[in-house]
């Protein structure tokens, strides 16, 4: 079990980790590139790009499917920049 002030370094670690993610600023884009997604490492969404041609009611179905795909563009180039940014020891650090 950890003692308490292992506790406390652990928690400024991930304060520290999660403070990093949310500066790593990553654009989704739809495969047509009408419609991009900025969100940040920590996943929160921080804004998008629309292209007027699928802003029409009647390309309601293409936006959703624009949107679906700059959603998985983005989760492919987080998932990549996670797995660059990992630092093993650091997180062994933590740990022990």
């Amino acid at each position: 079990m950890l003692n308490p002030k292992e506790l406390i370094k652990m928690q400024r670690e991930a304060k520290k980790m999660q403070s990093r993610l949310r500066e790593n600023k990553i654009t989704g884009e739809s495969k047509d590139g009408k419609l991009k997604i900025f969100m940040n490492g920590a996943q929160e969404y921080e804004d998008m790009w629309i292209d007027d041609d699928i802003l029409d009611p009647d390309m309601l179905d293409r936006f959703k499917k624009n949107m679906k795909e700059a959603f998985k563009d983005y989760q492919k180039k987080l998932q990549k920049e996670m797995a660059r940014d990992m630092d093993l020891d650091q997180i062994k650090s933590m740990l022990s």
